[in-house]
């Protein structure tokens, strides 16, 4: 009996169906349906390429002859039909993108751009990369300067610097802060293909651990990013940092941090003992993010109660399918920053996709990266023509 392929097919099958439906409510069957999803959610093409492996394996075998093997075989053409489904959602990232920057910037915002920036902007993907390239991260091109110490609680406060190996200088800084519900999570786990790709043409690219709860407790994690700030514009010279191009971004509770540090410049109550120091961002950058109070606490743990006229540029990208921080609270989020804020807000709903989108270079990421690259290229041509 083919029970292996039996078992291959169902596997699938299994977490192919969280992909394509999974359930938000109640919370433990949404983290249910992230974990069994997710990676499927990104990775459909692997999926397909591992049942079609499976099937001609089963052929050659003679086991769909079998009554087994043929509800084995059965499976996998339901499954595969909806491995299609979940790819056709992928690759809608990318005119999902494209709307989402046209009306956040303007319809004509690529005749903005500086050409004296030097960016060739994609406007589409590769096959081979579609097909090939979701675990393509690192680039020979970039080097980590991992363990850098900012601050005083250990491994808590390093960060690793991505920069290009020629060590060019005047460079613009991402600042990236991971996710986790302010609980786990590290500084080299998420987003890696977007710091990698900006660190490739010319960025500073940061990569921050943070104080977690517990037993660290609001605004400890927050003072931690501001420090971060602190550190590239006192120490980054080193590294080849533009000190007044600075953008941080970071990826659900990462986001959090990014959204509320940015939200918050130079505001003393956060910066306890480095008062004067310059902590303002040029913009900010949220992945899947939750926007919410920090442990639940009281609202002025949220970025909601900073947001003001004077908020800098906003680049959210979150997706329609995300079991853990729902999209209703990036689109309250991001209309509580246009109600309010002077600047452009640019807000990026994908299509199918799940919490953790950005761990691996999917082609969902790809699109995503490619908006946030032409995203800050517009910031930065708008800061150029003011000048």
């Amino acid at each position: 009996m083919p029970i292996g392929y039996l078992v291959t097919t169902t596997l699938v099958g299994w977490l192919t169906l969280f992909a394509l439906a999974p359930l938000r409510r109640p919370w433990r069957l949404g983290r249910l349906s992230w974990r069994f999803g997710f990676l499927i959610n990104e990775l459909p093409f692997i999926a397909i390429y591992w049942l079609l492996a499976s099937t001609l394996l089963a052929v050659g075998q003679g086991d769909i002859d079998t009554p087994v093997g043929r509800v084995a075989l059965a499976v996998a053409a339901l499954t595969t039909v909806g491995l299609v489904v979940v790819a056709r959602r992928g690759l809608r990232a990318r005119p999902a993108v494209e709307q989402a920057l046209s009306d956040g910037l303007g319809p004509p915002w690529r005749t903005a751009l500086d050409p004296s920036l030097g960016v060739q902007l994609r406007t589409k993907l590769s096959v081979h990369r579609i097909l090939f390239g979701a675990f393509v991260v690192r680039r020979r091109d970039v080097e980590r300067v991992a363990d850098i110490s900012y601050g005083e609680a250990g491994k808590r406060n390093l960060l690793d610097v991505y920069r290009h190996r020629s060590h060019p200088s005047g460079g613009p800084t991402l600042i990236y802060l991971h996710g986790g519900g302010f609980s786990s999570g590290r500084k080299n786990r998420e987003a890696r293909p977007l710091l990698y790709r900006l660190a490739s043409q010319g960025w500073v690219c940061i990569g921050a651990n943070y104080r977690l709860t517990p037993p660290a407790r609001f605004p400890d994690h927050l003072v931690d990013v501001k420090k971060v700030i602190a550190w590239v514009r006192e120490h980054g010279h080193a590294y080849g940092v533009d000190p007044t191009v600075v953008f941080v971004a970071g990826s659900s509770a990462g986001a959090q941090l990014a959204a509320t540090a940015a939200l918050t410049p130079n505001d003393p109550e956060f910066q306890p003992g480095f008062e004067q120091a310059d902590t303002a961002v040029t913009a900010a950058i949220g992945l899947y993010g939750y926007y919410g109070p920090v442990d639940g606490s009281t609202p002025a743990t949220s970025p909601h109660a900073y947001v003001d006229a004077s908020a800098p540029p906003f680049f959210v990208a979150h997706g329609d399918l995300d079991t853990l921080t729902l999209v209703d609270g990036a689109r309250e989020f991001v209309a509580a920053l246009r109600d309010a804020s002077a600047s452009p807000v640019v807000y990026d709903q994908l299509p199918g996709a799940q919490h953790s989108f950005d761990v691996l270079g999917s082609p969902r990421f790809e699109a995503v990266v490619d908006g946030i690259e032409a995203f800050a290229t517009w910031v930065r041509s708008a800061r150029t023509s003011r000048r």
